[in-house]
């Protein structure tokens, strides 16, 4: 029996560890996504300074291409809502990751007491 229980409590230990490694890589993700917001409020906050008057270049490969200002904001602004959208969604994401990772931790305490207990006994039969 404590064989039995030994088993699954591996596959559950198993099963836990990469659930952390997700966990891990989504908040890698995120922190990635926030700093790409700051790049792009930056780029916001600099592009409403400008008036009509002004150029705007956009950096194609090795070349600086010419860019209406009114395109440049749009862009700008739909690379915002996608970044914020994007995190709203590793948010989720995390949360579901961590509510699946605290009921797989009760699960692996659970199946830890029935290794004790099954242990005991087995010594307790010799």
């Amino acid at each position: 029996m404590a064989e039995a229980i030994q088993k699954k409590l591996k596959v559950e230990v198993e099963k836990y560890t990469q659930m952390q490694k997700d966990v891990s890589k989504s908040v890698s993700a995120r922190q990635k996504l926030e700093t790409q917001l700051a790049e792009n409020n930056i780029v916001k906050e600099e592009l409403d300074l400008l008036d009509t008057k002004n150029t705007v270049y956009k950096l194609i490969g090795p070349v600086l291409v010419k860019q209406d200002l009114d395109e440049a904001k749009a862009t700008v602004t739909k690379r915002l809502e996608y970044i914020n959208g994007e995190i709203q969604r590793y948010e989720t994401l995390l949360k579901d990751l961590e509510n699946k990772s605290d009921q797989h931790r009760e699960l692996l305490s659970g199946l830890q007491q029935e290794f004790q207990k099954a242990q005991g006994m087995a010594v307790g039969k010799v």
